[in-house]
C-alpha cells in the first residue's frame, strides 16, 4: 500500500470549502491508480510519488490545480474530458465537475507513473554546428606564404585556432598595431604555437 501522511490531511482541511472535495477526490484517484503511490509535501503542497514525482495538487483563492511533473511527455493530458464531455483545464478546477472523468484521470496518472518506471526522459542530442574555417586576410596569407613553417603550422591548426589568429590581427584598430601583430603571429606560428599558447599551462 502507498503511504498517506497526516500533512496532506491537514492541507486539505485547511483549504477553502469549495476545494476540499476536489482535493479529496484527486487523492482517492491517485491511490486507486497507483496503489503504491506515496504522498509528499513539496512546495507547501501535496504530491504523489511512484518511482518519482507523478503529480501535485493545490488550492488557491478561487480554484484548485493539478500539476503533472512530466506533463510535456504526456499527450493524454490534452485529451482529458469531464464526465459531461467538456475539455479539462487542470490548472483551473473550480468544482468536482471540472475534473476529468474518473477513468480518464486514472489513465493519466498511470501513464505518468509508467513514464517514471521507464526511467528519466532522454534529452535530445544537441546538434553541433561547426563554424567554417576563417577567411584569411590577404596580408596574413602573404606572410604565411613567405614562411613555410608558419604556413604549415597554421594550416594544421583546427579552424578555431586559426580563427584566434585571424581575429587578433583583423581586430587591430591601427595599421601599425596590425603589422606588429602580424609579425608576432608569424613568429609564433613558425614555432608551432597557438595564439594563446602563454595561457595553455596556467
Amino acid at each position: 500500500m502507498g503511504k498517506r501522511i497526516p500533512e496532506v490531511d491537514d492541507y486539505i482541511a485547511g483549504v477553502a470549502p469549495f476545494a476540499q472535495p476536489i482535493l479529496k477526490k484527486l487523492r482517492t484517484l491517485a491511490h486507486k491508480a497507483c496503489p503504491k503511490a506515496e504522498e509528499r509535501m513539496r512546495w507547501s503542497a501535496p504530491w504523489f510519488d511512484d518511482n518519482g514525482q507523478v503529480f501535485g495538487m493545490g488550492s488557491f483563492k478561487a480554484h484548485a490545480a493539478v500539476v503533472f511533473w512530466r506533463a510535456k511527455e504526456l499527450p493524454v493530458l490534452a485529451k482529458l474530458k469531464t464526465a459531461d464531455g467538456r475539455s479539462v483545464n487542470l490548472r483551473r478546477i473550480e468544482s468536482v465537475a471540472d475534473l476529468p472523468s474518473d477513468d480518464a484521470m486514472i489513465d493519466a496518472i498511470r501513464s505518468a507513473a509508467a513514464l517514471n518506471a521507464a526511467g528519466p526522459a532522454k534529452k535530445a542530442a544537441k546538434k553541433v554546428t561547426r563554424k567554417p574555417p576563417p577567411s584569411v586576410p590577404d596580408d596574413l596569407r602573404k606572410a604565411l606564404n613567405a614562411n613555410g613553417k608558419a604556413a604549415k603550422a597554421f594550416d594544421a591548426f583546427a579552424p578555431s585556432h586559426q580563427r584566434e589568429y585571424v581575429d587578433w590581427i583583423t581586430e587591430a584598430k591601427r595599421e601599425e598595431t596590425r603589422q606588429r601583430r602580424l609579425a608576432q603571429a608569424i613568429e609564433w606560428l613558425a614555432e608551432g604555437k597557438r595564439r594563446n599558447w602563454k595561457y595553455e599551462n596556467c
